[in-house]
């Protein structure tokens, strides 16, 4: 059965940092893009980063500089490191996995950044 998995978000104050991790379960994920979204309360769900199969990364605008996506393939993980965070950034974080046809997500973790 393939499935990702998302997990490490939680409450943290604004300038703090969280690493996400994204874990596959059933599929390799070197041989997939990946893709990190969010979606907050009463908006549409968007992009904030990217890496493909070869490590090349894109970032939203939004959280350039500040978030940096990553590969660690001996244990099939994706990684997103998310520092200086804004109260803007509360959402709930979701990843994707996607080659040719096949596209999964992960159920989500919650990011919440609040004083």
């Amino acid at each position: 059965q393939f499935q990702l998995v998302e997990s490490g978000g939680d409450l943290v104050q604004p300038g703090g940092s969280l690493r996400l991790s994204c874990s596959a379960s059933g599929f390799t994920l070197p041989n997939y893009a990946i893709a990190w979204f969010r979606q907050a309360p009463g908006k549409e769900r968007e992009g904030v980063a990217t890496i493909s199969s070869g490590g090349t990364t894109n970032y939203a605008d939004s959280v350039k500089g500040r978030f940096t996506i990553s590969r660690d393939n001996a244990n099939n993980t994706v990684y997103a490191q998310m520092n200086s965070l804004k109260p803007e950034d509360t959402a709930v974080y979701y990843c994707n996995a996607a080659r040719g046809f096949a596209n999964y997500w992960g159920q989500g973790t919650q990011v919440t950044v609040s004083s």
